[in-house]
């Protein structure tokens, strides 16, 4: 913070105060996918620890996931979730029609307010960038009156530069970036030059942690507990919290605890011009062959000590901020 002027200083302490913190469903994927976590649950987990509200993706829950819930369910789930006074956002992890279709009709029977997505397709950068355009496009038609944001996010596979690339072609002044911590990795990009990039066109983020690890030529992202790992969790916090002028650029900061998920490199040092991406599933997380349910209790204490932790580096930064 060294060479911040006061009211920087100033603006840094007050947002870091009120810094919008979410419940993730991800923090939880193993008792979802195992443990019979509904989403409900995640609200309730918001709610205990005072956060300002919950992600949520479509498939979260198995049979209890909103992609299976009938109209009457999501709507009473929205209902649910606004009565606990907390704000709804929605993920998917597609950008094609069907799926991104299907996502925003859920979304905006819940009631929610963003909808997350990243492209998932296998070929050249360029055919994937090109295919995303033309897929995000679309949002003007699924969502017609403008009731919901979009966020694109860096997903392991796209540089920094396109998917600025992408998001300038859409126009659409409803899309924006999602930030991860630690996905830019995967794409042979370091946290601080790819926030510095992505900067103007951040709304959103994913907080978590992760080692870094040589693959291939490339970089694999081993996520950890918050804190144990390499990324520059409180400098990545400042410059997110400083974005915007007469108010907070960033409106949701998702606590994404992922405690042993692991993703390989998928951009390279000596890549060629236009690599080829192979295709890939939707992220998970191995339970691994020990005790189910002690792995089960393990996640929810990390998810609930992230919490403590991102509070502690906000502290930390009020502190440091307000230092005469």
């Amino acid at each position: 913070m060294e060479g911040l002027s006061a009211e920087s200083r100033a603006k840094l302490a007050a947002r870091a105060r009120r810094a919008p913190l979410f419940a993730h469903a991800y923090a939880f994927h193993l008792n979802f996918r195992f443990g019979g976590m509904k989403p409900l649950d995640l609200a309730e987990f918001a709610r205990e620890l005072g956060l300002q509200g919950l992600k949520v993706h479509v498939e979260d829950g198995e049979q209890a996931s909103l992609a299976r819930m009938s109209d009457k369910a999501l709507l009473a789930f929205g209902a649910a979730v606004s009565s606990l006074g907390l704000e709804l956002h929605v993920e998917t992890s597609t950008t094609e029609l069907a799926g991104l279709s299907d996502a925003v009709r859920i979304a905006l029977a819940t009631g929610a307010t963003s909808l997350r997505c990243y492209p998932r397709y296998e070929g050249r950068v360029s055919e994937i960038v090109e295919w995303t355009i033309a897929d995000l496009r679309q949002l003007e038609n699924l969502d017609p009156e403008g009731r919901l944001r979009y966020t694109l996010e860096q997903h392991e596979d796209l540089k920094s530069a396109e998917l600025i690339q992408i998001v300038k072609a859409v126009a659409n002044p409803r899309l924006s970036l999602l930030f991860d911590f630690g996905n830019m990795i995967n794409a042979f990009e370091v946290p601080m030059s790819a926030l510095a990039a992505q900067a103007p066109h951040i709304t959103e983020v994913h907080v978590k942690d992760c080692l870094v690890r040589p693959d291939r030529g490339g970089w694999a992202h081993l996520a950890c507990l918050s804190g144990n790992g390499d990324l520059p969790m409180l400098a990545m916090l400042v410059e997110l919290l400083l974005l915007g002028c007469d108010k907070p650029q960033v409106l949701a900061f998702g606590l994404e605890e992922e405690e042993g998920y692991f993703a390989p490199a998928l951009r390279f040092a000596d890549e060629a011009r236009d690599p080829f991406i192979p295709a890939r599933t939707a992220s998970f997380t191995t339970i691994g062959a020990g005790d189910q349910e002690a792995r089960l209790r393990q996640e929810v204490a990390a998810a609930h000590r992230q919490v403590e932790t991102v509070r502690s580096l906000l502290q930390k930064i009020i502190t440091q901020a307000e230092k005469v």
